[in-house]
């Protein structure tokens, strides 16, 4: 891992911006669509997805991929209402309001049948070599979660 005043220090050029952002779009889409072959694409083969206050980690593709199977299992309807979004060279940083019905377990926790909401901070970092996102570090309020 590379300093991290090296990333702060991180020129930024309008064809890069619009290059982060057009691939925060088609993953957004991705995901909106359930499309998980289209969701991955835009991830490096290396990336790992974070729930930061519990220690859960998914690595890799499959893992990625495990990670949406099952968020969408659990949650089916899932809906994400963006409320913020910053987009810069280090990648894009999203507040999203959140909700959905838990109809499967996840994390151990085992189903409600509840429809919860709940708020979310994502950060996508990005790869500027792969041209990629690295996964995702996932904030959450207002959804309990086992913590590791």
């Amino acid at each position: 891992m590379s300093d991290i005043r090296d990333l702060i220090r991180r020129e930024v050029s309008a064809s890069e911006h619009e290059e982060i952002r057009e691939l925060w779009k088609r993953h957004s889409i991705a995901e909106d669509e359930r499309d998980l072959p289209g969701l991955i694409s835009t991830l490096t083969p290396d990336c790992v997805y974070e729930l930061a206050q519990t220690g859960h980690r998914w690595e890799g593709h499959e893992g990625a991929a495990r990670f949406y199977l099952e968020l969408l299992s659990a949650f089916p309807d899932i809906h994400f209402d963006l409320t913020d979004i910053v987009i810069g060279p280090q990648g894009v940083c999203e507040e999203a309001d959140v909700t959905g019905t838990h109809r499967a377990d996840w994390l151990g926790v085992p189903a409600s049948g509840q429809r919860l909401a709940w708020k979310v901070v994502i950060f996508f970092p990005w790869d500027f070599d792969q041209r990629l996102f690295r996964g995702e570090k996932v904030y959450t309020a207002g959804l309990p979660l086992p913590i590791l």
